[in-house]
């Protein structure tokens, strides 16, 4: 199909999506293996092609003026090929979910009622600048038995054709059908407004990018959404803690790597422990540059450290995806929880605590997809979770929350096991 003509072209794409689901619905966990297997292989042998597409995209990018930060994005390094080379033999190396028969329990009229795990059909996503996600999307697609339909950015287009087609190869030899993945081959926008108003052709869309394009999908999409639209999350420094333990912890949270949605985004500290805690985190934050917006208590302490200000009340739910935190000094348990609740983007939330019952009130009362007890808010990752890979995070409460890997990207039937019995 012509991908000019966009209507036509976008239907195709769909009905050969969901032709493709039920094949990939069916298929053995032995041949999806070995497609993952294929591909991987492929992946080290396609360097100098990949590296070759990658370079127009990169050439392009800087031609049309985009930010080096944008730019580093778009890098498909052979380091970054090895790594999604070797994710595909981890997501071979997984069980397979589907088919999977669980919670079987006999009733008294004799028959026994259970749950088996399918895949969702097809699914759509959405994403940008990162070409490493076109592999991670179709490795995940592929073991979970279901087909989807990628939309990369237009930035990265050569690169995600040349994965693409890397993808299909992998699918033909391990005979399953090459439309279980597909790209969309153009770069016109327009295509996305398609994509998500499919619901004969896409089961769920997943939108991986900035809030902007998330909202925009959320809102005019006509089949669910898989979703966050940001990540706001706090550390709270509990009034019984190992002040060690709370430095070492919070200052990973905030600047391992400040841009991605796990990261911390604001602090909140006990009073009993502010004065201890503040001027050490402080002057961790001040070594590392991160500006410091807080309230007029926590001023206080940390100033006159450099980049320390007043805090505004946007900050108390600003996701700066940079060297900037909000910091807030509270009173209780109870005030830091409704804080976290009214403040936060139920992505990822943690408490440093050494007293069990307040970890178990912030684990059971936090309203986040995400609740740690001494640990790092980075850790929100389907890799470090044991899933394999992720293909996003979802803050929404209906099927995935969190992050979703295989098991996310199925759902749950059920079944009846009988011997003939009928209803009386």
């Amino acid at each position: 199909m012509n991908p000019t003509d966009l209507p036509a072209y976008m239907a195709h794409v769909g009905a050969a999506a969901r032709a493709a689901a039920t094949r990939m619905a069916a298929a053995p966990t032995a041949a999806k293996n070995r497609a993952l297997l294929a591909l991987a292989r492929r992946l080290r042998e396609a360097g100098p092609a990949l590296a070759a597409a990658n370079e127009a995209d990169l050439a392009a990018a800087r031609g049309a003026g985009l930010a080096e930060a944008m730019v580093d994005r778009l890098k498909l390094t052979p380091k970054v090929v090895e790594t999604v080379a070797e994710g595909c033999e981890q997501i071979a190396a997984m069980a397979d979910p589907v088919g999977e028969i669980s919670g079987v329990k006999r009733r008294p009229s004799g028959i026994s009622v259970g749950q088996m795990r399918v895949p969702l059909g097809v699914f759509g996503m959405i994403y940008e600048s990162r070409p490493n996600v076109t592999i991670e999307a179709a490795s995940l697609a592929i073991k979970s038995g279901n087909a989807c339909i990628l939309r990369g950015g237009s930035e990265a287009l050569q690169s995600n054709l040349a994965l693409w087609r890397l993808v299909q190869a992998a699918l033909v030899e391990a005979d399953l059908p090459a439309d279980a993945v597909q790209l969309i081959e153009t770069a016109d926008r327009a295509a996305v407004g398609h994509l998500i108003t499919m619901p004969e052709s896409v089961d769920v869309i997943i939108p991986r990018g900035g809030k902007g394009l998330i909202e925009r999908i959320s809102r005019e999409a006509r089949v669910p959404v898989i979703k966050h639209l940001d990540g706001n999350c706090h550390v709270y420094v509990d009034e019984q803690v190992d002040l060690g333990l709370a430095v070492r912890v919070t200052d990973n949270a905030k600047t391992q790597k400040v841009s991605p949605c796990n990261a911390a985004e604001s602090l909140l500290v006990h009073a009993a422990q502010a004065a201890a805690f503040l001027p050490a985190i402080g002057d961790v934050f001040a070594a590392k540059g991160v500006e410091m917006r807080g309230c007029p208590r926590a001023v206080a302490l940390l100033a006159p450290r450099p980049k320390v200000l007043p805090a505004t009340e946007a900050d108390w739910s600003t996701e700066y995806l940079d060297h900037v935190i909000s910091i807030k000094v509270v009173d209780s348990l109870d005030e830091a929880i409704a804080h976290v609740n009214r403040y936060g983007s139920h992505h990822t939330d943690a408490i440093l605590t050494t007293h069990h019952p307040n970890a178990m009130r912030f684990l059971r009362e936090v309203d986040s997809s995400s609740v740690m007890v001494n640990a790092s808010t980075r850790f929100a990752d389907g890799f470090e979770y044991g899933l394999g890979a992720e293909i996003g995070i979802s803050t929404d409460k209906f099927h995935a929350r969190g992050p979703v890997g295989l098991e996310g990207l199925t759902s749950l039937k059920w079944i009846v096991l009988g011997q003939g019995e009928v209803r009386q």
